[in-house]
């Protein structure tokens, strides 16, 4: 598989994106069918592997600990901060939080969790709009400084805001949505990449599976599936016209 700079590393072209191995699209697989995806991809060539804290609020971060430790020096590894579950006491529920004091406690959680000493590429997976965003791409800054993290990265963010991040610390990668039917990056975020030197992480290329065969009618899908709440997955837009 041909390689791409990524801030400071080569990775695969393609990554894996191992969020619905347990989060988001319904009844996840197995634990088992979780390892021999993480596995089968390693194999196949791919050396960028993304997860996150909010993913199963914790679950998916510790099955690609379990399953990839033995193989650490294969790969570079993203996770994301700054949106995770807390307890809320009647159970556990989705917090945007960007504070410096919550990104240091995800990354301690998050180490913690994939068993590893050092996170190669830490994004903050939203900005948190309650804090300035020089604060919290401060707190990562900290963290790289603190050898916890190699590398600073953004997720779907606007160009203006990953222009005030970078001149607190140099952002290698921003992570966008990004397929033939969701084009918002070409408005400016693209441009902005190309001007500071960060690379564009595309997700959902085939539109959350939209462009994939059999995708067309959400009604099969799980009552927890994500998709179910997305506009354009509802009858009217799906419809053939």
């Amino acid at each position: 598989m041909k390689a791409r700079p990524l801030g400071p590393f080569q990775v695969s072209e393609i990554g894996l994106g191992c969020m619905n191995l347990s989060h988001a699209y319904g009844t996840p697989p197995s634990a088992e069918q979780g390892e021999r995806v993480l596995l089968a991809a390693l194999d196949a060539g791919v050396t960028l592997f993304d997860t996150a804290a909010l993913y199963g609020f914790g679950a998916n971060e510790k099955l690609v600990g379990r399953v990839l430790k033995a193989h650490r020096n294969r790969f570079t590894l993203a996770t994301k901060c700054g949106m995770a579950g807390v307890d809320a006491g009647d159970g556990v529920k989705r917090v945007i939080d960007g504070r410096p004091e919550a990104i240091r406690r995800d990354c301690e959680n998050s180490l913690r969790n994939l068993q590893t000493d050092v996170i190669d590429l830490y994004y903050l997976h939203r900005w948190d709009k309650k804090v300035p965003i020089e604060d919290s791409a401060g707190a990562i800054a900290e963290l790289v400084k603190a050898g916890k993290v190699r590398a600073l990265g953004l997720s779907e963010v606007s160009a203006a805001t990953l222009r005030r991040a970078h001149a607190v610390h140099p952002v290698s990668a921003v992570q966008t949505e990004y397929s033939l039917w969701t084009r918002n990056p070409e408005i400016a975020v693209l441009e902005a990449c190309r001007e500071i030197g960060a690379a564009f992480v595309a997700f959902s290329p085939v539109a959350r599976g939209f462009l994939c065969d059999g995708l067309h009618d959400v009604g099969g899908l799980d009552a927890k599936d994500i998709r179910r709440s997305m506009p354009r997955f509802s009858p009217d837009t799906t419809r053939p016209t």
